[in-house]
């Protein structure tokens, strides 16, 4: 089997409720392939790009996590929950509705609430003071960075004090796309917004009960974690009505960043900011570096890229599986399952999905710069040797030669090695990858 059958890229469209693993594991058992990683995690909640590589082209992985990335997100402000984003547990304020009103008259006086944009142009304006450019951001407790040899969220969970240090990172664009306002219950972080006009917000909690949110709450009951109906109905719902909701603003953004930017992190210390909490609705990641999904906006990728991207993105989706566990318990998760045309298995699938895939070259040149060599000088580099060419220092680039003459007019240029500076004027390879 050849490099150019055997190595390359994928761009997987991750849904939800799935991990990255789970998106890795799905392409392994297509292409039947081992050597199969990721570049960059997203969490369970998140769907979006998750660049998969296969192959030699595993050798790519560490420059393309480096890539900045540009994400979508809902960020809910008026509550906070412990892990930043909505898997955790919430955590209300009971005096929410004045710290809105104290926001409100710090920034503008009452009548000018009422204006269609006041709440977006000062979250716009909130964001391009604090949130642009170079910062400095303390990561989420509950996440995979390791301290002593152990991941930050395990420590968390097992209920240890985490402190992690602030770390820079650059938002080259956090833009508000989007502003609804509403009240939810606070019984758990994924529940609906039940939408209010904007121009009301933040709304009179010394009122009585709004017959018209009654009959929102009584046509939707009251949703709990798991999506099923609170089954305490409408009297609860009117309760809940009169002792006051939660109003919240549910804000939609999208961001482009550097690499290892939290954007949990973001919606915690945007809450933090004005002083009303915040956390993470909605997550997902629609370009990684030049690999984007056919629906990012983000206006970095080149027209011809994006139709390439779209020609090489396979989307896919959760799959709950039941098995029975070492201790004979039965057990359901989800799994992911790539959406592979139906009847199609075995050779055939895997010939569909290599067919989606960038080629080596392709991958190579999207990870990192490249520089053109000669058959002779590719030839030095298979043997170790140093090639005259100025690379700069803590710069890595990829050698391609072009297409061997003995090989069929279509073969693919030869993605010969991975250099780094030696001197001044030479470069030695650093990986080395095999003849096509």
């Amino acid at each position: 089997m050849s490099q150019a059958q055997s190595s390359g890229l994928l761009i997987v469209d991750k849904p939800q409720g799935v991990t990255s693993f789970d998106a890795v594991a799905a392409v392994r058992g297509a292409l039947h392939i081992k050597k199969v990683g990721h570049a960059g995690t997203l969490d369970p909640m998140a769907t979006g790009a998750l660049v998969i590589a296969f192959g030699h082209a595993t050798r790519l992985l560490n420059a393309i996590v480096a890539h900045d990335k540009t994400y979508e997100a809902t960020i809910r402000l008026g509550l906070t929950t412990d892990t930043d984003d909505a898997e955790g547990a919430v955590h209300v304020d009971e005096s929410i509705h004045s710290r809105w009103k104290e926001l409100a008259e710090r920034h503008g006086e009452q009548g000018s609430w009422q204006t269609g944009t006041f709440w977006h142009d000062l979250l716009a304006n909130t964001i391009a003071s604090h949130f642009t450019g170079n910062i400095e951001q303390v990561p989420n407790t509950f996440s995979a960075i390791k301290i002593n040899g152990q991941r930050a969220y395990d420590l968390a969970r097992e209920g240890k004090d985490v402190e992690l240090k602030a770390r820079p990172v650059t938002v080259s664009e956090f833009s508000v796309l989007d502003v609804r306002a509403g009240v939810v219950t606070g019984k758990n972080a994924g529940e609906p917004l039940l939408e209010k006009d904007v121009a009301s917000f933040p709304f009179d909690s010394a009122a009585g009960p709004d017959q018209s949110l009654c009959s929102s709450l009584n046509d939707h009951s009251v949703v709990s974690g798991d999506g099923e109906s609170d089954p305490r109905g409408v009297d609860t719902a009117i309760s809940v009505a009169v002792t006051g909701l939660i109003p919240v603003l549910d804000v939609n953004v999208r961001i482009s960043c550097s690499s290892g930017t939290y954007i949990r992190a973001l919606a915690r210390d945007l809450g933090m900011t004005l002083g009303v909490g915040g956390y993470l609705t909605r997550l997902r990641r629609t370009r990684v570096g030049r690999f984007a999904l056919p629906d990012d906006a983000s206006g970095l990728i080149a027209a011809d890229a994006m139709q390439q991207t779209s020609a090489h993105t396979i989307t896919a989706h959760a799959e709950p599986k039941t098995f029975v566990n070492r201790e004979g318990e039965r057990v359901s998760r989800n799994s992911c399952m790539l959406d592979t045309p139906a009847g199609l298995a075995g050779e055939e699938r895997r010939a569909w999905v290599l067919g989606r895939a960038l080629t080596m070259e392709q991958a190579t040149r999207g990870a990192m710069p490249v520089v053109d060599i000669t058959a002779e000088e590719a030839a030095e580099l298979r043997f170790g040797r140093r090639i005259e060419r100025v690379v700069l220092r803590d710069t890595q680039v990829a050698a391609i030669a072009p297409a061997r003459d003995d090989v069929s007019g279509d073969a693919p240029a030869d993605v010969v090695a991975i250099l780094e500076r030696a001197n001044a004027h030479q470069a030695k390879p650093v990986t080395v990858f095999p003849l096509a």
